[in-house]
């Protein structure tokens, strides 16, 4: 089952992982504002990568980084379901991602412009080190259009699943509660949480 999940995983986020890659070997993007992620050692990257979730999570958690093809290779076995990248997005910041399975089906979906996604539980992703999205008119959009803003986002964590703030009443763009639904009014809404996952208590 595992090594079904992990092929689904390398399929999914290969061609945003390659994307990093060629910005670090054109030298345009910089990954911490010291070295783009190609110039990253192994060591560096399985860093990078875990440091989007909690110790007690990355700890057990497995990380996928892109070979010399640009296709994701797992370097660290993982015991809890959990699955860490270096980058997400070709940004000048790093935006490492830790998710778990549900995750991986969701973005496999959107990655492949399927009508909704495929996880058919609710899916947790952590994202410490934060992440963008882009606004325009007062909305948040699925993807870039002319004349979007690019966010950063805060330290954040997310819930995948089709929420609506008409159900839920929250609102629909980032707010003062740190608590509010992407991509409201489509399939692959979720919840975004601004709250630092390395600040979450065990219980």
């Amino acid at each position: 089952m595992r090594r079904f999940i992990y092929s689904i995983l390398a399929g999914v986020l290969c061609v945003g992982l390659t994307a990093v890659t060629m910005a670090g070997e054109k030298g345009q993007k910089k990954v911490g504002g010291e070295k783009d992620l190609k110039s990253m050692s192994q060591e560096e990257q399985v860093k990078l990568a875990l440091s989007a979730a909690p110790a007690s999570i990355a700890k057990d958690a497995a990380v996928m980084l892109p070979g010399e093809d640009g296709k994701l290779v797992e370097v660290k076995k993982g015991t809890n379901g959990f699955t860490c990248i270096p980058a997400v997005n070709n940004r000048p910041d790093p935006d490492p991602m830790c998710f778990d399975a549900a995750v991986g089906q969701w973005v496999d979906a959107l990655q492949n412009k399927k009508e909704k996604p495929g996880n058919t539980v609710p899916g947790i992703s952590y994202m410490a080190r934060g992440g963008y999205h882009w606004e325009k008119n007062g909305k948040v959009l699925m993807n870039e259009e002319p004349g979007a803003k690019l966010v950063k986002e805060p330290p954040h964590w997310m819930m995948m699943w089709p929420f609506t703030s008409q159900e839920t009443k929250l609102p629909a763009m980032p707010n003062p509660s740190g608590v509010w639904i992407m991509f409201d009014g489509t399939p692959y809404a979720h919840l975004m949480v601004y709250q630092d996952p390395n600040k979450i208590k065990e219980k």
